[in-house]
């Protein structure tokens, strides 16, 4: 079955109880990765996690069927996550399926989210009609549709937040719905807030647990990286080890800057300019005043034939990222330092 980015929250409940296979794809990774969470949830016992990447599964697809059909080291449930880029996972789950329908036994759940995968995928359209299975594809959410999430997740915390509130903690968090619901839940903590006795909160609130700031979060790094500025990049990197920044989510702050880069560059097509655009247009492809400059300045640097180049390079850094957890600061600093190098060429 499939599920729009829409209407995946009506759907998640039901599909939980009814799949073992779910392929969650698209530009916006954070949203793909937060639908995994919500199916897990949905779990009467979720059991243990049991994570795996796409590039394990490639060279030996038939690891996937295994580990899904053995047992945790308590003998407790367990379900299968695996992070891939494109269709890294399709022959392991051909495999999975296969076997299972060959009566290989019972599997546990397998959640997939792969980044730069599309619902057009081998891997989607291997899926999408098996009624075991759903495939769910994510965009890049817009200001609106985050705050409305905020709002929600302050509701389920007992957070009694007001759209202003909400708006602020949607930008903070550069429209990522995980780094969002982190500070909804530091501030349920603080406010000592819960759905049975329900909390107001304040701007004072907000900026004492503090919440990702300009000063403290990813944005000025990601436009020193994207817009060339290489003078600038060792005081970030330093700034970056001394917030002990996480070294994933800046770097997906960097893939939203530039799947955002790739969907203006497509909307304003060959030779086009922010200036045609009304406001509204700007507000839909979240361009905001304080950081048009910016984004402005990077359009230039980066035409299509070198996005492409980008897209590429951070896919790889990403997996390099996930494979090699304890090197992840030196790798990331290593690949910001090479793009910024690189945008900063005419």
């Amino acid at each position: 079955m499939k599920a729009t980015q829409r209407d995946f929250a009506s759907v998640a409940p039901r599909a939980a109880q009814q799949c073992s296979i779910f392929f969650f794809c698209g530009p916006d990774e954070a949203g793909a990765s937060a639908a995994a969470q919500r199916v897990i949830e949905h779990y009467e016992d979720a059991g243990e996690k049991l994570e795996m990447s796409g590039a394990d599964l490639r060279k030996d697809p038939a690891s996937l069927g295994d580990e899904a059909r053995s047992t945790s080291l308590f003998g407790d449930k367990r379900h299968i996550f695996v992070r891939a880029v494109g269709d890294e996972a399709h022959d392991a789950i051909k495999a999975l399926i296969d076997t299972s329908e060959a009566g290989a036994g019972e599997a546990a759940p397998v959640l997939v989210v792969a980044t730069s995968a599309t619902d057009k995928s081998r891997t989607a359209k291997l899926l999408e009609k098996r009624k075991d299975a759903l495939v769910a594809m994510f965009w890049p959410p817009d200001l609106a549709s985050v705050t409305v999430s905020v709002r929600s997740m302050a509701d389920a915390a007992g957070l009694k937040l007001n759209g202003d509130l909400a708006e602020r903690i949607a930008r903070a968090a550069n429209l990522d719905v995980r780094l969002a619901q982190s500070e909804v839940t530091k501030l349920s903590v603080y406010c000592d807030a819960s759905p049975q006795s329900p909390q107001d909160v304040s701007v004072d609130d907000l900026e004492a647990i503090g919440a990702t700031s300009e000063e403290d979060g990813f944005m000025p790094m990601v436009n020193v990286v994207l817009s060339g500025e290489v003078k600038r990049i060792d005081r970030e990197l330093q700034r970056m080890r001394e917030h002990t920044m996480n070294p994933v989510g800046l770097l997906l702050a960097i893939e939203r800057r530039a799947a955002q880069l790739t969907q203006i560059t497509a909307r304003l097509g060959s030779g086009g300019s922010l200036d045609t655009l009304n406001r509204g247009e700007k507000a839909s492809l979240g361009i905001f005043f304080r950081e048009e400059r910016e984004i402005r300045n990077q359009l230039a640097r980066w035409p299509r034939r070198k996005l492409e180049l980008l897209g590429a390079k951070l896919i790889g850094l990403h997996r390099a990222l996930l494979t090699n957890s304890q090197s992840a600061e030196l790798l990331l600093s290593q690949g910001l330092v090479e793009i910024a190098r690189f945008a900063a060429r005419r």
